[in-house]
């Protein structure tokens, strides 16, 4: 968790990761911060991410992107 909270902060250094619930549904980040984070995460935890997989809920909090990434481990 750790390495995704370091790999989202250089991604957006002016949001808090570890405690901000509502990435998505409060704007904070955008498409292309989405894009971003699926490569990022992609390379450093040597997983695939699918279409399917790039939804809200997945990508609201790093608690949610985190359970997103064990389950493609």
């Amino acid at each position: 968790m750790e390495q995704l909270l370091e790999i989202l902060s250089e991604i957006r250094p002016d949001i808090d990761f570890a405690t901000e619930e509502g990435l998505i549904d409060n704007g904070m980040l955008d498409s292309l911060n989405i894009m971003s984070i699926v490569s990022e995460i992609t390379d450093a935890f040597d997983i695939v991410v699918s279409p399917a997989d790039i939804i809200p809920s997945n990508f609201n909090s790093a608690k949610a992107l985190w359970a997103m990434i064990e389950r493609l481990k």
